[in-house]
């Protein structure tokens, strides 16, 4: 049914839930799996929503991030591994996360996108947004959400 599944993580707790739910999936379906994690922009201009931060700090806080990211994307690679699955990597860099969700899955031919909600309320949720919601709304793809 599934012969590719895009797994989002953001490395957090839930996250894990999703990953684990996607490599089990993608055992059942003999599929292909996709782990990818968005690593957010820092803000370089006064336009972007930077404040005044010296442009070594900038590039500091990008390698850092980088660095998470990479670990992040190891570690989800060496359990599909471990359970004899294909895996394939991605990290892209874009602080618009559910877009980022959307083109990868269409970019790596996915035939399904599991990903984890934080399920944020009120003030948080509408200054932080939701990328699942998003995900949900925009992708043509089937969408599995874990909580």
């Amino acid at each position: 049914m599934f012969h590719r599944i895009l797994v989002a993580t953001d490395g957090s707790e839930l996250a894990d839930k999703a990953v684990s739910k996607a490599i089990a999936l993608a055992a059942m379906f003999e599929a292909e799996l996709v782990a990818l994690t968005v690593v957010p922009r820092q803000p370089r201009s006064y336009m972007e929503g930077s404040s005044s931060v010296q442009s070594g700090e900038i590039a500091r806080v990008d390698d850092v991030r980088a660095e998470q990211a990479r670990t992040m994307i190891e570690a989800v690679e060496k359990r599909a591994k471990a359970r004899g699955i294909p895996v394939r990597t991605a990290t892209v860099k874009s602080n618009q996360v559910g877009d980022s969700i959307v083109a990868a899955a269409r970019t790596h031919g996915s035939q399904l996108i599991v990903m984890a909600s934080h399920g944020r309320r009120g003030l948080a949720r509408a200054v932080l947004g939701s990328a699942t919601d998003h995900v949900l709304t925009h992708s043509a793809l089937p969408v599995l959400v874990l909580r």
